[in-house]
């Protein structure tokens, strides 16, 4: 570290991260780099919890040709992965002294709405025509044990600090997933008249007192279910063709259902018509909210029969290119007037609501999380989701080094303790 700096702790020169120098998981290794050294107008920070994140797949598959990466070549310049984590500041460059302090705990956005500063030379034309970079891609990721805040994280206010009282680490690093389910309930529209000659007035959000249907109840499916009780619809219904996915959304919810008043339905859409349920609830009148949250265009197509008037249908499941193409109920926009929306990824704004969320215990991100382990995990984890044979969030502690990846039902802060001051391999 340069002798300007103030530091909280003893930093090696040297950490673990996981790295990845090619295309494909061949390239991909946990391997010793370099701490970096943060300029006048950086910070570096302590990772102390770490999300495993679906899209990095996509990134260790395509490479440089990923679209975050502008034609970076991995191979020439490796990059540090991971875009979900929560951070401790342990450095402060010279020139933002006054604006943060050592022990001050964060959250990134990973979605950096920002055109490149550093290594403006390794983009793609010189980073000419770029504006947004990426946490975890071109920029160094959280799966390490420090990592690098740079000016392009700090000039699109994408650093977000952690509110008092702090939760669990983890919890604080599932704030990146949540917040995507966050902005997607945020573009919901209801136009609401209180009476016939009244102005219409526009009223984000999942309809208070309505009808919100859920369709998938995977680690996603069942976030959406999850930040839908504290808008508090009169009845959630999930639909899933998996039993067993079923069974955890009761597991989770059943109870806060009973507690908040709101009707919870499980639907076995296998063996079970998802639209004679939204029928028999809604009078035949249709849902008010319908989120697709699978990648299948029959969902989409379908969810578009439990539509009512005046109603939102969310893609909030991505399709595969080339296969993204849904027929549309053109009758049903235009005289239902339902609005149809989507959305990718969260902002600033979404992590900043997700976290508070957490703090007032609207929302338990611990539920969401099945597996914990450390960063030498981090590659068996990845190929797990990649496999689909993790139904939930995996969580990575850098700094913590155990023998076994543990499957748990959630994740509590009391967990979290445990975990932590057991003794290390």
């Amino acid at each position: 570290m340069k002798p300007n700096h103030e530091i909280t702790e003893n930093v090696p020169s040297e950490m673990r991260a996981l790295v990845l120098d090619g295309v494909g998981f061949e390239h991909l290794a946990v391997r010793k780099v370099p701490v970096p050294s943060p300029g006048a107008h950086q910070m570096l920070a302590r990772v102390e919890a770490a999300g495993i994140c679906t899209s990095l797949i996509k990134l260790i598959e395509q490479g440089p040709d990923h679209n975050l990466m502008h034609g970076w070549d991995v191979r020439r310049f490796p990059a540090i992965l991971g875009d979900e984590g929560v951070v401790t500041v342990v450095c402060v460059g010279e020139a933002l002294r006054n604006q943060y302090r050592l022990g001050e705990s964060y959250v990134v956005q990973p979605a950096v709405d920002h055109e490149p500063v550093n290594h403006r030379e390794r983009y793609r034309n010189a980073g000419q025509g770029v504006n947004k970079v990426a946490v975890g891609y071109t920029l160094a990721g959280h799966l390490a044990e420090y990592i690098l805040i740079p000016e392009e994280v700090l000039n699109s206010g994408c650093l977000l600090p952690v509110p008092l009282p702090h939760p669990p680490f983890a919890h604080a690093a599932m704030s990146e997933p949540l917040s995507c389910v966050v902005s997607a309930q945020e573009h919901h529209m209801h136009l609401i008249q209180s009476s016939p000659l009244a102005a219409r007035e526009a009223v984000k959000g999942l309809k208070r007192g309505g009808v919100t249907v859920i369709i998938g109840a995977g680690a996603m499916g069942r976030m959406h279910v999850d930040l839908a009780f504290p808008y508090r619809p009169r009845a959630i219904v999930v639909a899933d063709f998996l039993e067993a996915r079923l069974q955890v959304v009761r597991k989770l919810f059943q109870a806060r259902a009973a507690e908040t008043g709101i009707a919870l339905h499980t639907v076995h859409a296998a063996s079970s018509s998802v639209e004679k349920v939204v029928a028999e609830l809604t009078n035949l009148l249709g849902a008010d909210d319908v989120i697709v949250a699978v990648g299948s265009k029959k969902a989409i197509e379908g969810a578009q029969n439990m539509v009512g008037r005046g109603a939102v249908l969310n893609l909030f499941g991505g399709l595969k290119k080339g296969d993204d193409i849904v027929g549309i109920d053109a009758s049903a926009v235009h005289y239902k007037e339902i609005n149809v929306t989507g959305s990718s990824g969260g902002s600033p704004w979404d992590i900043a609501r997700t976290l508070q969320l957490i703090v007032a215990k609207e929302i338990d991100a611990g539920a969401h999380i099945t597996r914990v382990g450390d960063l030498e995990h981090a590659i068996e984890l990845l190929k797990l989701v990649k496999a689909q044979q993790i139904d939930g969030k995996a969580v990575v502690y850098p700094h913590r080094r155990t023998q076994n990846i543990h499957s748990v039902d959630s994740w509590s802060g009391a967990d979290e303790r445990s975990y932590l001051q057991a003794s290390e391999i």
